[in-house]
């Protein structure tokens, strides 16, 4: 343990700065170090990991109940596409009018949109209704991409 005059001196005999490492603590801890050198290795540091970054959207495909084959296909492609980028998808079917009483079609749907993708994708969370609305969330499937 050294007085704070004695780092001092340590520091500028060799070139370098002091600096509080652990001001908290009894006694104050400190270090003998080149804060400029430093600050850049952590300035390095910050934007690697910036660059590993992934930002992941949400994507929504809507549906009706009542959907006919070729266009369960355009957004079935269209799902495919989204999950392929990395992307996460919302599938969304909406109930208009009486059709709300057939939530038993939605939810096949929406089962068979989630077979469909099973090979890129995963169902994050099973198909819920709220208000009018069945959501389900579909992610992209990370441990096939590996």
């Amino acid at each position: 343990m050294k007085s704070r005059q004695e780092a001092l001196e340590i520091a500028q005999t060799r070139e370098l700065d002091l600096v509080m490492v652990a001001p908290n603590a009894k006694p104050p801890v400190c270090r003998v170090m080149d804060y400029g050198k430093y600050r850049y290795e952590q300035q390095k540091r910050e934007q690697a990991a910036r660059r590993k970054q992934r930002v992941i959207n949400v994507k929504e495909v809507r549906f009706s109940p009542a959907i006919g084959e070729h266009d369960f296909n355009t957004k079935l492609r269209q799902t495919r596409r989204f999950l392929k980028s990395g992307d996460k998808v919302k599938a969304t079917i909406r109930f208009r009018g009486r059709a709300i009483t057939h939530k038993d079609l939605g939810r096949d749907v929406l089962k068979r949109l989630a077979d469909e993708v099973s090979d890129v994708g995963v169902v994050e969370r099973q198909p819920k209704m709220e208000g009018r609305n069945m959501f389900m969330m579909l992610g992209p499937d990370t441990e096939k991409d590996k």
